[in-house]
């Protein structure tokens, strides 16, 4: 993490910020967020980013920041910082009470930025399937929340076994993504992607290359998924990276390098 993060339009040193324990947000990680990137010191696909936290924070019941606010304290901590190219996470925290445990508060939603370099990812990433199921009729589905213990412990778990990542399929057994990524599949030169009805995370990136490539969304079992000719994950943290391995099955990456240049004009 960079030197200083905004809360609630002020500057702070990290370990300054302090959110009310009190806070639905703390309880039961009531909250939103998005991570995105930033090149040249200005953040990329914000009108993405920002519909996505408009739609979110109406789903789940938060009142949301004024764009103009949020965009202009992105502004001020990325010239705090002096950042030119790097990652930011924009989270929207719920600090109104609830009916469970409704202690007495005036706060509504508190926002924090923190800004920090690019993930260090390998180039060609090895998967494995995480024992971990998506629930596609979760009310969270497709809405990125504050919480997200259960992609940590999914995270965890394929590390502990040697990998980078993991694909994460859905109780139907469909392709998902994988745990902090979406993914992607390349078969006879054309790109597909998992269907939105999986439970798969809409992701700025995913949006981003499905509306300048010619993708087709679909839903496929692992059986088929290993019949690719190549894999690969896209995020705003990581960009596009390979996979090189699911498990025991491994994957060439020739067109995944073509996307990658690609990807180097997306601030031009």
């Amino acid at each position: 993490m960079h030197e200083f993060a905004l809360f609630n339009q002020k500057i702070f040193a990290p370990e300054q910020i302090n959110l009310s324990a009190i806070s639905s947000a703390a309880l039961y990680g009531k909250g939103i967020f998005t991570t995105l990137a930033i090149y040249d010191g200005k953040p990329f696909l914000w009108e993405k980013h920002w519909r996505r936290l408009n739609e979110n924070a109406q789903k789940i019941g938060i009142d949301l920041v004024a764009e103009s606010d949020l965009k202009a304290s992105l502004f001020e901590l990325i010239e705090t910082n002096k950042i030119k190219n790097a990652r930011a996470r924009i989270t929207l925290f719920d600090e109104s009470s609830n009916a469970i445990w409704n202690f007495k508060t005036t706060k509504k939603t508190s926002f924090l930025i923190t800004t920090a370099d690019f993930k260090k990812t390998k180039e060609n990433l090895r998967l494995t399937v995480s024992p971990y199921p998506v629930n596609s009729t979760s009310p969270l589905v497709n809405i990125k929340s504050c919480n997200y213990l259960e992609n940590i412990l999914a995270l965890e778990d394929a590390k502990s076994k040697g990998f980078d990542e993991a694909l994460r399929l859905n109780e139907r057994g469909e392709i998902v993504s994988a745990i902090m990524a979406n993914l992607f599949w390349i078969k006879d030169e054309k790109i597909y992607t998992s269907a939105l009805e999986t439970g798969c995370l809409a992701g700025t990136t995913r949006e981003f290359l499905t509306e300048n490539f010619s993708v087709e969304e679909k839903r496929i079992d692992l059986e088929n998924l290993l019949k690719a000719d190549e894999v690969f994950l896209t995020s705003a943290g990581i960009g596009i990276k390979s996979v090189k391995q699911i498990d025991e099955k491994l994957f060439t990456f020739q067109a995944t390098n073509k996307l990658r240049s690609f990807q180097k004009f997306w601030y031009d």
